[in-house]
């Protein structure tokens, strides 16, 4: 399995990762989504993380990088993070073409990245055609396999589909669709202690027995859950940054665009 160079290895020190997700970028950067211009706003979560101090030693893009799937979109999305000089992994989300995401990424597609005392697993939870999530035995062998080489590194799980609904008065037919497969697996596998997505484009934080379940606001428009309905929230766009303790524990918590920026994406 592959090993990071990252410093974040020091004995006291903690290793940062930044999540970026759903930015769903078109072939044309001028293109506008639910009235955002999302390559504008993933410019302005890109400097908020620079602006907030944040060095990541890795950033995690968890899927749905591309509205259309075009290589353009992935071509465009390289050369802004190769800007920042950060250790990059990507996994594809139900609006991907998975095979231009790979090769327009190359290696930032790897599935399993050993930094500091953890072990970071890429499952990718996409279905050709369908905007709902699975995980088929490919990537439970993965999973079964990453695990199992980790040695004594804890173990953060990360893909795009969201495993739990978000609101209990919601049926979520685009979650993934054989979850407690995956709970059950991660069950035995005691050493995962963060169980990471996107897809959902909102901020949700939960524990489940020695997991720590964790979604993240999109880098451009947001969902709220309204009175059993799905709707779009007009909450700024943001990251998450987690900070991953040798012991195993973490802190970790989400940042937001300003108010003023986030006009300027949507009349970008």
């Amino acid at each position: 399995m592959p090993a990071s160079n990252s410093s974040a290895g020091r004995a006291d020190a903690p290793t940062l990762l930044v999540q970026l997700t759903d930015t769903h970028l078109l072939a044309e950067p001028e293109s506008v989504m639910c009235q955002v211009n999302t390559d504008a706003s993933l410019r302005a979560v890109l400097d908020l993380v620079r602006a907030n101090g944040h060095r990541p030693d890795l950033l995690l893009a968890t899927g749905d990088l591309a509205q259309d799937g075009s290589p353009a979109a992935y071509r465009r999305l390289r050369a802004l993070l190769e800007q920042t000089d950060w250790p990059v992994r990507c996994l594809p989300g139900n609006h991907d073409d998975p095979h231009a995401l790979r090769h327009a990424l190359g290696l930032w597609t790897q599935p399993v990245t050993d930094i500091g005392a953890w072990r970071i697993i890429l499952l990718d939870s996409s279905v050709p055609g369908s905007n709902g999530g699975h995980i088929d035995d490919t990537q439970f062998d993965l999973l079964e396999r990453a695990a199992a080489l980790a040695g004594d590194r804890h173990i953060l799980v990360a893909l795009h589909h969201n495993p739990v609904q978000m609101d209990s008065k919601w049926h979520d037919d685009m979650m993934v669709d054989n979850a407690q497969a995956l709970f059950q697996q991660l069950a035995s596998l005691p050493r995962t202690r963060v169980l990471l997505w996107g897809h959902v484009h909102q901020a949700f934080d939960r524990r489940r027995h020695h997991l720590r379940m964790l979604a993240t606001p999109s880098t451009c428009f947001q969902f709220a859950i309204r009175d059993g309905r799905h709707v779009l929230d007009d909450a700024a766009p943001g990251y998450r940054w987690l900070k991953l303790y040798r012991d195993g524990s973490l802190a970790t918590g989400v940042r937001r665009i300003d108010a003023a920026t986030w006009r300027e994406a949507q009349a970008a």
